[in-house]
Formats: C-alpha cells, sequence, structure tokens
C-alpha cells in the first residue's frame, strides 16, 4: 500500500505515532538522562571488575558462573517472546496483531543487545572472546555453538526488525525528514511504493517469520545444551531443552504486555493497543502459566523418582534447603500470582494483567537462578558444598543493563515510529474490501431464500 497517495490524511490521522519524532518532552529527556546514573556507575563497577579481576564479584571455585550467566539467559529469554509473538501471529494471518509485531520485534532486539554483553561481563579476561571468533574455538563445545547461535539470531532479528519498516521509512523521507532525511534516505532502500514492491516485501516479510521460528528454538535449545550437556545434577537432563523455550515465551510474552502498558499511557495509544489486545495475551499466559507448572513438575518429579544422590542433594536445597525461600518465592511469583489474576476474566484488566506480567518476571528470572547457582554449589566435581553470594559489582551491572534496555527501546521511540503505520493502513483496507465486495449470485440468492423465510414466518 502507497501511503503517500494520502499522506496529509495519515499524518493527522495516525498523530500519536509520528509526534514523538517531531520531538520528545521534557519527561522523555528526564527519563533517558535517569538511566545514564545506573549505565555509567555499571560502567564504573565492570572497569573495576576488568582492573582487579573477578575476586571482586562473588563468582569462585566451583561457582563460576552466577549473576551474569542468570542474567545472559534471562534477557535472551525475553527477546524469544518478542519473536514469537511476531512470527507467529504474522503466520496465523492474526489481524489484530498490527498494532503490536513491530513493539515485539524492537524489544527481541533490545533484549539480546543487552542479554548477549552478559557472557562477556562474566569472563575475566574479555579480550580472549577474540579467540572464538578467529577459528580457534571447539566445535565440539557448546558453548560456541550458543555463540554462533546469538549471533546469528541478533543479525537476523535486526533484519526482521528492519525489513516491514521500510514503507513506514520512506514515508517519513517524503513528508517528515527534519535533521534525520540523510538517515531515512538510506535506509528507505529507494522504496517507491509499487505493487512489485508491495509484492515482493511481504513474500521476504512471511519468509523470515516462518525462518525465525526455528532460529528462535535453536538458539534457546543450544543455550540449554550449555547446561544439559554437562555431568552436573539437575542439569544433565533432556527436559532443559523444551523447558528453557516455555521459560522464554511465558516471559517474554510477560514482558511484552508491560511494554505495551507502558507505551499505551505514555503515548496515548490508547486507539492502537486496545483492551482486546491485552486480554488475547492474557489468555496466552495463562495458557503458559499451566505449561510452566507441567514443566516444573516433570524436572522435579523425575528427580525425586530417581533419587540418584547428587540430584538428591541439588533437589533438597531447593525445596527445603537454604534455596527454598528463593525456590517457593519462584512458585509464588510464577503460579500463584498469575493463576489468582489471569482465571477470572472479570481480572482481566489492564492494570492486573501488568501485575501478573511483573509477577511473571520476578518469578522467572528466580527460576534462573534457580537453574544456575544451587547445581554449582553441590557440583559433581571434587568440591564440598560452595557458598554464592552476588557482590554490589554484580548487582550495579544488572542494574546497569536492565537501564540499558529501556535506554535502547526509548532511542528507537525517537527516530522510529514503534506502531507499524503502514501495516495498519493495509489491514485497514482490507477491511474495507471485504465490507464492499460485491455478493455473489449464490451468496445473493441465498440471503434472498433467508428473507422471504423470515417474512413467511
Amino acid at each position: 500500500m502507497d501511503l503517500n497517495e494520502n499522506a496529509e490524511e495519515i499524518l493527522a490521522k495516525h498523530d500519536p505515532i509520528f509526534k514523538p519524532l517531531r520531538g520528545m518532552g521534557w519527561r522523555y529527556w528526564l527519563t533517558m538522562t535517569l538511566l545514564l546514573i545506573p549505565i555509567l556507575w555499571g560502567g564504573y563497577a565492570y572497569y573495576l571488575q576488568v582492573s582487579q579481576g573477578l575476586g571482586v564479584t562473588g563468582l569462585n571455585r566451583p561457582v563460576f558462573w552466577g549473576m551474569y550467566i542468570v542474567n545472559f539467559v534471562f534477557f535472551i529469554a525475553i527477546s524469544y517472546g518478542g519473536t514469537l509473538t511476531s512470527a507467529i501471529l504474522r503466520l496465523a494471518h492474526a489481524e489484530w496483531r498490527r498494532p503490536i509485531t513491530r513493539l515485539a520485534e524492537v524489544i527481541t532486539v533490545c533484549a539480546l543487545l543487552v542479554g548477549s554483553f552478559n557472557v562477556i561481563m562474566d569472563m575475566g579476561r574479555p579480550d580472549r572472546l577474540w579467540e572464538l571468533f578467529a577459528g580457534r574455538g571447539r566445535i565440539e563445545s557448546p558453548i560456541l555453538w550458543d555463540v554462533i547461535a546469538v549471533n546469528a539470531y541478533l543479525v537476523f532479528s535486526i533484519v526482521y526488525l528492519y525489513l516491514p519498516m521500510i514503507p513506514d521509512i520512506a514515508f517519513l523521507r517524503d513528508h517528515q525528514p527534519g535533521h534525520l532525511g540523510w538517515l531515512y534516505r538510506i535506509l528507505a532502500a529507494g522504496w517507491t511504493g509499487s505493487p512489485k514492491q508491495v509484492h515482493r516485501l511481504e513474500k521476504v516479510v512471511g519468509g523470515m517469520a516462518v525462518f525465525m521460528i526455528p532460529l528462535a528454538i535453536s538458539v534457546h535449545t543450544v543455550l540449554a545444551w550449555i547446561f544439559g550437556m554437562t555431568i552436573q545434577p539437575m542439569w544433565h537432563s533432556t527436559i532443559l531443552g523444551p523447558y528453557f523455550v516455555m521459560g522464554a515465551i511465558y516471559s517474554g510474552l510477560a514482558s511484552l504486555i508491560i511494554a505495551m502498558a507502558i507505551l499505551r499511557k505514555a503515548m496515548h495509544l490508547e486507539g492502537y493497543l486496545k483492551l482486546v489486545h491485552f486480554q488475547n495475551f492474557g489468555k496466552i499466559l495463562l495458557v503458559m502459566t499451566f505449561t510452566w507448572l507441567y514443566f516444573t513438575i516433570a524436572e522435579y518429579l523425575t528427580t525425586f523418582y530417581g533419587s540418584e544422590p547428587a540430584h538428591i542433594a541439588v533437589f533438597n536445597a531447593k525445596l527445603y534447603g537454604e534455596f527454598a525461600p528463593l525456590f517457593w518465592g519462584q512458585v509464588l511469583f510464577c503460579l500463584v500470582i498469575p493463576l489468582v489474576i489471569l482465571l477470572p476474566p472479570r481480572f482481566r484488566t489492564i492494570p492486573l494483567l501488568v501485575v501478573a506480567s511483573i509477577s511473571v518476571n520476578i518469578g522467572m528470572w528466580l527460576e534462573r537462578v534457580m537453574i544456575v547457582v544451587p547445581t554449582l554449589t553441590r557440583p559433581r566435581l571434587p568440591y564440598g558444598i560452595a557458598t554464592y553470594s552476588p557482590s554490589f559489582i554484580e548487582w550495579s551491572i544488572m542494574l546497569a543493563c536492565a537501564a540499558w534496555l529501556v535506554f535502547f527501546f526509548m532511542l528507537f521511540l525517537r527516530f522510529f515510529p514503534i506502531i507499524s503505520v503502514w501495516e495498519i493502513e493495509e489491514g485497514e483496507a482490507l477491511e474495507r474490501e471485504k465490507a464492499n465486495a460485491v455478493p455473489t449470485p449464490e451468496l445473493t440468492t441465498q440471503t434472498a431464500s433467508t428473507q422471504t423465510a423470515t417474512l413467511t414466518s
């Protein structure tokens, strides 16, 4: 669809979407400034870590993975929900998806950018990361697979975000260039809106949607293999692959609901992000809550039934030992609170759905802690029972990562429309075509017969 045909009307009609591109208010710049505080503090904390070594963290032998790997898994998982939401809804031709897909794709890219750096944070010698890209990594290592998978996922996620943006970027190039005209001209890639271009774009985006689903699944499966390919207790399990994928969908969907609610309020997007969108996602979140319950029971039941001593030591530490508060907190936030809110339909209001989503993300972060830390404190290796407590350095870097995620997202809002105007206009055009469609003779006969029967009765 060519947006230039009714440019002035589109600009006025979608003013809440285009308004941030003309300039942000003081609240935006205040938020960006406040975000710089934890970002700069986290940078200083990382400088201390690099200059003084990992001794400033709580990491030790055998707990060589801690807060950084927990955050790595958590942020990568958030990205997963955005990818699957966009790709699956596109392939299903769900019309209500149109205001949401770009938002979901932006979350994917921002979370991937932040999550990937947590691996570097965990390295005492980050300069050695180059060895993997220089062809000196061992192909037998799942860590190398994960580096390849995550980088491929990031590259293709950026492409998947960019392609549907081309028509909107071209519209900005022609009608709202400002001082960013040069950027829009480059990114528009010569788009004119011709039927041939539209056909090619829709075909490529559809193909990318098909490709992104198995790519995302492979990323989280490979991530689970880093744990599962070891012989460590409660890691050496075939269930970790689907367990990681399920958890990623759960936390990613919850993050999307939170972002939708904030944007709806802050940018006055009530006409685009409607109650029906939140309620639809609320139903999916309810399904994922029961799915999380199933996988969690399956993981712990098989461990309990097997009663292998090394596994049972970790099992008892989680359910009854020093990790019990975190484990039962995970159950509270991932299961109890979401079920209380999501089961009764009358509770599926936007504020309560946000509460449920925040609860899910807290619970899923705790679940990542439960996966990583207890096993390493009781490994099969010839170590005694170890302890791990994150240092102030690790908490500072974690806070900086969260701030970076929001910062990247808000930076996108300043330069590009967060809702795809092109897709919304295309959807409205399709609805008008259906409404104005000439009824077929068969349909006309059926309608006449129905009317006759009604009059007769």
